[in-house]
């Protein structure tokens, strides 16, 4: 009865937000929208084709996900106008504000606006347990590791990160689901992901073969996260059945991005079909259980998309007036 009563107050909700996004004006509003995410079988996609089609539902105009290299072409790609929304990590969001992308040195993505917070995305790294592989220092000198899409979030942090730990390596690209099956095959040594747990294709390689999850040392944590732009983050036992006790791990910030120059409603509405509905939300993804409105405050430098200010001013907050679009 519990369960009936839950689906039916979600339901009630999406209509209820239906109504509202009816009578908005969307004179000015695209006839359909694309959210940039990243590879298949990592978590960008899963959540982004998720959030995207509950957009789509809840507005009522067509919307979808599109596969991409991840955050920073989803910067590159948002900022041109290209793709209506994006999702992206801090890192290569700060470096793409300050006109250092790796995609267009030089150039100030400042048609890239703040939506909201998504969840923290951990750095951990996943070997086959045949490897003999337990930890960062055993990882062999050489070792092929594939650190997920170019120019990705991963692609960007997590070599420099190993170099730090002095691991030396061969260094892969590919999608999430691609590496899995490199590593399944021998192909390569080690993935080291980024992405929200569960990954997907880490889910997957468990349910096919015996894997290790590495954890971090304290002090190689530590080491870490005096470099980068990260914080602590526990891997909880219960997110693989790999795991039986938590796993220190380091973690980034992700946030969903608007071209600037969308209307004002639109965003509104997007922003609030999200955050209004976070019981939908974990039904796409468990790492949407941190997709709240309080968790605005994650986002300290890109500048709110006036939709997105309204919405969470409407909701309590106070937006800084540094982080309003000028």
């Amino acid at each position: 009865m519990k369960a009936i009563l839950a689906k039916s107050a979600v339901a009630i909700s999406l209509a209820a937000m239906a109504m509202g996004a009816a009578h908005a004006d969307k004179s000015k509003w695209p006839k359909s929208f694309t959210v940039g995410t990243a590879s298949q079988g990592g978590t960008y996609y899963a959540y982004g084709a998720g959030w995207a089609n509950l957009v789509a539902d809840t507005v009522g105009i067509t919307g979808g996900a599109e596969v991409t290299g991840g955050p920073t072409q989803n910067l590159a790609l948002v900022h041109t106008g290209k793709l209506a929304f994006g999702m992206t990590t801090m890192g290569p969001a700060r470096e793409a504000l300050d006109g250092k992308s790796p995609l267009a040195p030089g150039l100030k993505m400042n048609k890239v606006c703040a939506m909201f917070p998504m969840y923290q995305t951990p750095f951990s790294v996943t070997v086959l347990s045949s490897s003999g592989i337990k930890s960062i220092k055993d990882i062999p000198p050489g070792s092929k590791i594939g650190f997920g899409p170019a120019g990705s979030t991963s692609d960007t942090y997590f070599p420099k990160m190993l170099e730090t730990l002095g691991v030396k390596f061969e260094r892969r690209n590919g999608g999430w689901s691609d590496l899995g099956g490199q590593l399944q095959d021998g192909l390569i040594d080690v993935v080291a992901f980024a992405a929200g747990v569960p990954i997907p294709a880490v889910t997957q390689l468990e349910v096919q073969t015996k894997i290790n999850i590495l954890e971090f040392t304290e002090a190689e944590q530590k080491k870490i996260m005096d470099t980068y732009p990260v914080s602590a983050f526990p891997i909880k036992a219960n997110t693989y059945k790999t795991l039986t006790q938590d796993a220190r791990a380091v973690s980034m910030w992700n946030y969903a991005i608007a071209n600037c120059d969308l209307p004002e409603s639109f965003v509104y509405e997007a922003t609030k079909a999200v955050l209004d509905n976070n019981e939908k939300m974990l039904t796409i993804h468990k790492g949407a259980r941190t997709t709240l409105a309080e968790n605005w405050d994650k986002n300290t430098f890109i500048p709110f998309h006036p939709g997105a200010a309204k919405y969470y001013e409407e909701k309590g907050f106070t937006i800084p007036a540094n982080l309003k679009l000028k």
